[in-house]
């Protein structure tokens, strides 16, 4: 027969199991909110990753047919053009010619591009680290609310803990083709406007 505590209830926790209870729930929010700072870290890396990719031909049979169809219309073409340059006079040094190739990239290749799409990114994850600690905030105390107030009973206590949201779910990766949205939206191309007034009111001081 399963011992009864002094209350008289054999599911409730003492005070003791209280305390430490509510203690590990404060330790764990301690930890969440450390990790919370590491995924900012880990979001910027990983966007780094996105904005450093480089896709070539040879990498897609796809693109390599595209590229090797390409070529050969450039070639045939310049065989034209090369043509009329020898029935104009024009020396083969001097002559006009096409050249197509390969851009293993987008709008990631331009530095300008690149550093206001790191600038939103920053702005999108410093954000979401906010949102993050005040969530995970929340729940320590509504934790410690139950258990210390309430005297919650030890398997609901638990499955406090376990509720605990993973960081993943709180912080996801952020993807290149939303930052971009953000940063072509009006509301952002305003603040980058006040942005840049600002910066010239300083620069006319």
């Amino acid at each position: 027969m399963k011992p009864t505590k002094p209350n008289g209830s054999a599911d409730r926790m003492t005070a003791r199991e209280r305390s430490d209870l509510a203690q590990l729930i404060r330790q764990r929010e301690r930890v969440l909110k450390q990790r919370a700072k590491q995924r900012s870290a880990e979001l910027r890396s990983e966007f780094e990753q996105q904005l450093d990719a480089r896709y070539y031909f040879d990498q897609q049979e796809v693109w390599a047919e595209a590229q090797q169809a390409v070529e050969r219309e450039v070639e045939r073409a310049n065989e034209r053009i090369a043509a009329q340059c020898r029935t104009l006079g024009i020396p083969k040094a001097f002559a006009p010619s096409i050249d197509c190739g390969w851009s293993p990239g987008g709008e990631q290749l331009a530095k300008q591009r690149r550093t206001e799409l790191r600038r939103i990114a920053d702005t999108q994850i410093e954000a979401s680290e906010q949102q993050a600690l005040a969530k995970i905030a929340e729940l320590s105390l509504a934790a410690q609310t139950e258990v210390v107030v309430k005297g919650l009973e030890s398997k609901a206590a638990k499955s406090f803990l376990e509720a605990m949201p993973s960081l993943d779910s709180l912080m996801p990766t952020l993807q290149m083709h939303d930052m971009r949205k953000l940063l072509l939206t009006p509301a952002t191309k305003v603040h980058d406007e006040d942005r840049s007034g600002h910066t010239e009111d300083l620069h006319n001081l």
